[in-house]
């Protein structure tokens, strides 16, 4: 089995699925349900409930160079997984603010 990477996503609305026990993670395109979820378990050592995948498209975006002179463009596609664990279990990817 391959070795997936898989980063947490950093957001407010990342943060705010994860203080109902949803986490949500950066993955690669070709990565499957089951590739996923055995990498997090090993990963981060806990047992995953259920996961469910989004496939967010990259926004166009114009940028202004001067001169009345646009750069066109597109973001790059996103592949997110959002991860539900067993009761109990956790992640500690947001440090809390002292």
């Amino acid at each position: 089995m391959k070795e997936l990477l898989i980063t947490p996503r950093m957001s407010e609305k990342a943060f705010a699925a994860s203080q109902n026990g949803t986490y949500v993670f950066v993955v690669p395109d070709t990565a499957n349900k089951q590739e996923i979820a055995s990498a997090v378990a090993k990963q981060y050592d806990v047992t995953v409930v259920d996961v469910n995948i989004v496939r967010a498209k990259g926004k166009n975006v114009r940028t202004y160079r001067g001169r009345g002179k646009f750069a066109s463009g597109t973001r790059k596609d996103v592949k997110k997984a959002y991860i539900r664990l067993k009761d109990g279990d956790s992640i500690t990817i947001f440090e809390e603010a002292k």
